[in-house]
């Protein structure tokens, strides 16, 4: 087995766990929002945090006030979140929350996104958490949503592939984690929790 399907397989195992923060990644339209305000009434995170700026409505992005906004509808009462409009990517929302972790000493963050995005995720997150010379406790929480429910952005299938090259594309350039520390870190957090 090579180390990109070992470590698609192990963080597709990881328990949920409770949380000092959940984070919210923007983009595949509101279908997140529903996963998230279910998680935050179960008490698996205390607050929810969104940093996006992002507009490409025809990609599915919406700015963060957006979220809240439909966050709110679902029951998560205003004062549960910290809302930001100051990242443009995935890239760019795991560098601010790297910030806020350090500002607010959150330990353990919830990362809910989608299914065919939270490989990309997760390596972003552990590459923005080693640049920022900090240890959190990064848990991967995707929204359970279909992968073959046609979006004006795509079918999440179909967008899977995408997300491997934007790996690549993204690991030449420095932007995410390897496969390998994907691995490692993930061991670590095992005989860490």
């Amino acid at each position: 087995m090579d180390d990109h399907s070992r470590f698609i397989a192990l963080l597709s195992q990881q328990p949920l766990a409770e949380a000092d923060v959940l984070f919210l990644a923007a983009g595949d339209g509101n279908h997140r929002v529903p996963y998230a305000a279910k998680l935050y009434k179960e008490k698996f995170a205390p607050r929810i945090a969104i940093v996006s700026n992002d507009t490409r409505y025809d990609y599915g992005s919406a700015p963060s006030s957006e979220l809240a906004a439909e966050l709110i509808k679902y029951g998560v009462p205003e004062h549960a979140l910290h809302v930001e409009e100051v990242a443009n990517n995935s890239k760019s929302e795991s560098v601010r929350m790297m910030e806020l972790a350090k500002k607010n000493g959150w330990k353990t963050l919830l990362l809910v996104t989608s299914p065919h995005h939270q490989y990309r995720i997760f390596l972003t997150w552990l590459k923005s958490m080693r640049d920022a010379g900090i240890e959190l406790i990064l848990i991967n929480a995707p929204a359970p949503l279909p992968w073959f429910a046609d979006n004006p952005w795509g079918r999440r299938a179909d967008l899977l592939e995408q997300e491997w090259k934007r790996i690549e594309e993204y690991q030449r350039k420095g932007d995410v984690a390897s496969f390998v520390d994907g691995i490692s870190y993930l061991e670590w957090k095992e005989k860490n929790i």
